[in-house]
């Protein structure tokens, strides 16, 4: 009887390990669609509102503030998901889920905030100060590479003087000036950061963003995996992307040796006295130029309101720019011959250095004000 009651007793279920189930990370494919989901997005209401500002303050307004309707676009769109503690559409698209990498857990309050301004507020700051900061550097630099000139052809009859200004001034400091000059645009852009960046993501899987490494933000799956369900990545992207960057590291350094080979070249053909310095050259980069600068707000000649301020210019359409639409407000040609208002076309080339009609290569230097 009492071999028949402990049969009957209910056997007690194997143990079960205590709920160490965590959703796996997500794989590069997964962030790059829900980014892209989330940029078709903002995208779309970027161009919704520029609709509206068009239609309430008219098509030069909204050109003018294009991109500062774009990024408050995103912050409002970012505000509203991210920000208060909700996943985006993307996200949710891909089912992914925001965690910190150091403790696992939802985004506290102050990375969300730190990452939204982050990745919107700080890239459109750096585009608005950029350019001015590279126009007082590149200014600098040419005085700087004048002066070395100037001094250079002052100690020009004085042989141990011309050594010692080689040896001590013209193969470092002016060197290294004008090589700061030539690639000003490369070595203040950020772009080199966010390759090297991308192809970490490509290897590993996390960090899109650079300011989601900056803050310590991954994704999870929001569902589990199956054991035989396995989640590729993008590797091969990553190898790809590396050897570009080494390419274009040994394509770079390669001009560079060619570069100093025809300078020292030229010192040597100077030292015998068959190539004179051009003092023109040297007053033009000491004293460089510079372009009439318009006022943004108010045009001088504006030729909805005085059409006669310009009269040679043909009345119907050809008074219209085509990227407003509007009269021209002082009117510009680029070097292929095209006319555009001063701060549409100065604000294109901006963006783009190329003629918005006909693509060819536009420097904003080149635009020139006409004048009646």
């Amino acid at each position: 009887m009492a071999d028949h009651d402990l049969l009957s007793l209910p056997t007690p279920a194997p143990p079960t390990r205590p709920s160490a189930h965590f959703y796996p990370f997500a794989t590069s494919p997964d962030i790059i669609r829900s980014h892209e989901k989330d940029a078709f997005l903002t995208a779309s209401l970027a161009n919704q509102a520029q609709s509206i500002v068009r239609t309430l303050r008219g098509a030069r307004y909204a050109h003018t503030y294009s991109e500062a309707i774009k990024h408050l676009t995103e912050l409002l769109y970012f505000s509203l998901t991210t920000f208060i503690g909700n996943r985006t559409l993307g996200e949710e698209y891909c089912d992914l889920v925001q965690l910190e990498d150091d403790t696992l857990q939802l985004p506290s309050i102050s990375r969300r905030v730190g990452y939204v301004l982050s990745s919107i507020l700080v890239p459109w700051t750096l585009q608005r100060i950029l350019p001015a900061f590279r126009q007082r550097l590149r200014a600098k630099l040419e005085r700087g590479i004048a002066r070395q000139q100037i001094k250079a052809a002052q100690t020009k009859n004085s042989l141990s003087s011309q050594k010692a200004t080689k040896e001590h001034s013209f193969f470092t400091k002016s060197r290294i000036q004008k090589y700061v000059l030539e690639h000003l645009d490369s070595i203040t852009s950020i772009s080199p950061i966010y390759a090297v960046s991308l192809a970490t993501f490509y290897f590993t899987g996390s960090y899109y963003h650079l300011s989601k490494r900056f803050w310590g933000l991954r994704y999870v799956f929001t569902k589990k995996l199956e054991e035989n369900e396995q989640r590729v990545g993008y590797e091969v992207l990553g190898i790809l992307l590396v050897l570009q960057i080494a390419v274009q590291s040994i394509l770079h350094v390669k001009k560079i040796n060619e570069d100093i080979q025809q300078e020292e070249r030229n010192e040597q053909a100077e030292s015998v006295g068959t190539i004179g310095k051009d003092e023109t050259l040297v007053r033009s980069i000491e004293h460089p130029s510079s372009l009439p600068l318009l006022p943004a707000s108010s045009a001088r000649y504006d030729l909805s309101e005085d059409p006669d301020a310009i009269p040679w210019i043909p009345t119907g359409q050809q008074r219209k720019c085509t990227l407003c639409l509007e009269s021209f407000k002082d009117p510009s040609v680029t070097t292929c011959g095209h006319v555009f208002c001063w701060t549409c076309v100065c604000d294109w080339v901006r963006e783009k250095p190329e003629c918005p009609l006909c693509r060819q290569e536009v420097l904003a230097s080149k635009v020139l004000p006409l004048r009646g």
